[in-house]
């Protein structure tokens, strides 16, 4: 059998019985050709630039959609030094308290344009520094760091470098970085008072960590130190957790209680660090056999869904969440536009949210 040498002149997608240019995607010049205009003209079209005419504008954009052209979203974040993107860094986000934090700060960057990236710090001792610099290397456009981190070593660094805003925390202090937060010592106060206003004496505080568990924590002994009962009052350690309110309330409620304690009778009411301790406490409580509200009145903070779970029914100080993450929003917007603006800190009223887990004390 004779080999023919002689080679078809067909190009590779011919040979493939694929149409010349079918598997191509379309492209900015192809965009302008379509449009009769230029490629520049296009590009100020992708950006939004107000020197187009409405004539042309119309004419590039009908093509694009002819055409179905996408921009290579990488490639414009580098013509235009910015990917739209803003970096937000995270205690924890199992704690529902953070999703209404999220929920208010999407609301606003999603008008304005700005997509989240979204790191757990939890799941690092060091993740603060790391995923910050993460963030960094990522060149989005700003960070928010919502609760507290626990290590925060290398945020000072990131913030000389990058739009930042805390929310949700009251530290760290730096020369250029926004802080949002609830004005924690107040809200304490609030739940304290209200327990005293139903003529509780020995009220307990599950406490939580860092600087926003300290502030509550000195709310609630100031509350009860001006009325006269901070010989009656107990502060137990807890971590923010269900399981950590849990262990704290049977260290207060149980029969290893007059053990550990100075007094003899347990608190007929309890404020919790926040809702998910709250809920612990709630479960000690039933073990114990004790009836909630009538034998032990519960506070929790934060106003989460949990607080508001019907079977639950907690009262709890309202942080304003939402609000918490819509001003951080508007603050990195603003740190966006003025770096060099000396920081701000904003904290946001609270407000007790009345539900059905307080009454007065049994009698005696």
């Amino acid at each position: 059998m004779e080999r023919s040498n002689k080679r078809a002149d067909v190009s590779p997608g011919e040979r493939s019985g694929a149409r010349p240019g079918a598997d191509r995607a379309p492209t900015i010049r192809g965009v302008a050709e379509r449009a009769g205009v230029s490629k520049s003209l296009v590009s100020l079209v992708l950006q939004g630039s107000p020197r187009v005419s409405d004539t042309k504008r119309q004419a590039v954009l009908a093509a694009i959609d002819e055409l179905g052209y996408r921009p290579n979203a990488a490639a414009r974040s580098l013509v235009a030094r910015r990917t739209h993107t803003v970096g937000v860094l995270l205690n924890d986000m199992r704690n529902p308290w953070f999703v209404e934090v999220l929920d208010g700060l999407n609301s606003l960057l999603q008008a304005h344009g700005l997509r989240m990236l979204m790191a757990d710090g939890r799941l690092d001792r060091r993740a603060g520094h790391g995923f910050a610099r993460t963030f960094q290397e990522l060149r989005v456009d700003g960070l928010v760091v919502v609760g507290t981190l626990p290590d925060t070593a290398g945020l000072a660094e990131v913030a000389e470098r990058l739009p930042t805003v805390i929310a949700g925390n009251h530290e760290p202090r730096l020369p250029h970085t926004d802080l949002v937060a609830n004005d924690d010592e107040r809200g304490a106060r609030l739940a304290t008072e209200h327990l005293i206003g139903l003529g509780h004496r020995r009220i307990a505080h599950i406490a939580g960590q860092g600087p926003v568990g300290a502030l509550r924590r000195r709310g609630f002994e100031a509350a009860v130190r001006s009325h006269g009962l901070a010989a009656h009052a107990v502060v137990e350690s807890g971590d923010g957790t269900e399981e950590g309110g849990y262990r704290a309330a049977v260290r207060l409620l149980g029969p290893t209680r007059t053990a550990r304690n100075t007094g003899t009778e347990r608190p007929t009411a309890v404020f919790a660090f926040n809702d998910i301790s709250c809920v612990g406490a709630l479960s000690a409580a039933q073990e114990l056999g004790l009836d909630v509200p009538a034998d032990l009145s519960l506070v929790g903070y934060d106003n989460t869904y949990l607080a508001r779970i019907r079977h639950l029914w907690l009262n709890s100080v309202n942080n304003a969440s939402h609000e918490v993450g819509r001003r951080a929003a508007r603050c990195l917007l603003d740190r966006m536009e003025r770096p060099h603006a000396p920081a701000g800190h904003q904290l946001v009223a609270p407000e007790l949210e009345i539900r059905g887990s307080t009454a007065p004390p049994r009698p005696a």
